[in-house]
């Protein structure tokens, strides 16, 4: 079916609509971008000083760390049960983000002895989870802005820390999204409990900044239970936020073909508009030569 000059002026009209929508999402997705790349840079020192607090704390206690398997119901215990956090998102446009991320996920966890159970930041990668047939325990939405990744870090700790006690399960993993010079992102994992002996001992051997060595003032076990929940916590919330970066990167990289996309179709439809419009005009300009050479015409008697 041929198109008219009115089809293509509205479809030129519709494109360029379009083209406004994309313009708007990719300003949105790189403001985010930015937003949740600062949230992460913000954390450095902050989780500086949780390490450096931990290492003072495993250098006063004794070799064994007993201050430490105190202070956690959740180190050192065997267990068939794996707890599992996967961060996703809810909305679309980011390409393979949620399949990616999933996949990994999925393919680590093969690797791994005992039955995982899941909690799911996102619709989208909780779906691609329960497809792929993983037990999940809980699903959250994803955060809308920074402001909102502090509650859903604390809901799931809540969570985890409830399921932990229940089940007696000992080793949670993290997977997310992470964004990567070169590319858009990269999956990465973190086994993030337990808190064995070798990390233990690892920011027992960080160097104290200063000359004056500090000392443990208060409660051995209950510092080092604080500064735990203050390293789990920022774990989670450097992942939540590194994955909502990347998920916006996505959105960008996919908003920036869109674009792309809707100059081409543009353009061939400028281009045909064109061509179907001088058709017209050529057509209207033979009918009037052909009317005049026509009134002119005298038959010879």
């Amino acid at each position: 079916m041929s198109e008219t000059a009115a089809s293509l002026s509205h479809k030129i009209d519709s494109a360029s609509d379009l083209k406004g929508v994309v313009r708007t999402m990719k300003a949105l997705a790189a403001s985010s971008i930015s937003q949740y790349e600062q949230s992460v840079s913000a954390l450095t020192d902050y989780y500086r000083t949780v390490e450096l607090g931990l290492s003072a704390s495993f250098r006063a206690s004794e070799p064994g760390m007993s201050a430490v398997n105190t202070a956690s119901n959740t180190i050192q215990r065997d267990t068939d049960v794996i707890g599992v956090i996967v961060f996703g998102s809810d909305q679309g446009l980011v390409g393979q983000f949620n399949e990616d991320v999933a996949d990994f996920a999925i393919k680590t966890l093969a690797t791994l002895e005992g039955k995982p159970k899941v909690w799911a930041v996102g619709e989208r990668v909780y779906s691609r989870l329960a497809d792929a047939g993983l037990e999940l325990s809980k699903g959250f939405s994803v955060p809308t802005s920074v402001n909102d990744i502090a509650g859903l870090v604390s809901q799931i700790q809540i969570n985890s820390e409830t399921h932990a006690t229940q089940s007696g399960s000992a080793s949670v993993y993290v997977f997310h999204n992470r964004p990567k010079t070169g590319a858009l992102y990269q999956p990465v994992s973190q086994r993030l409990l337990p808190l064995d002996r070798q990390w233990q001992q690892s920011l027992a051997q960080i160097p104290w900044p200063s000359k004056l060595l500090p000392e443990i003032l208060s409660s051995q076990t209950s510092t080092v239970s604080a500064l735990i929940r203050e390293y789990v916590f920022i774990s989670l919330y450097r992942a939540c936020a590194e994955s909502l970066a990347s998920e916006n990167a996505s959105r960008l990289a996919a908003m920036q073909r869109a674009e792309k996309n809707i100059d081409e179709l543009l353009e061939n439809l400028e281009s045909e508009f064109h061509r179907l419009r001088q058709n017209s005009i050529d057509e209207e300009l033979s009918d009037v030569l052909a009317g005049y050479e026509l009134l002119n015409y005298s038959p010879k008697t």
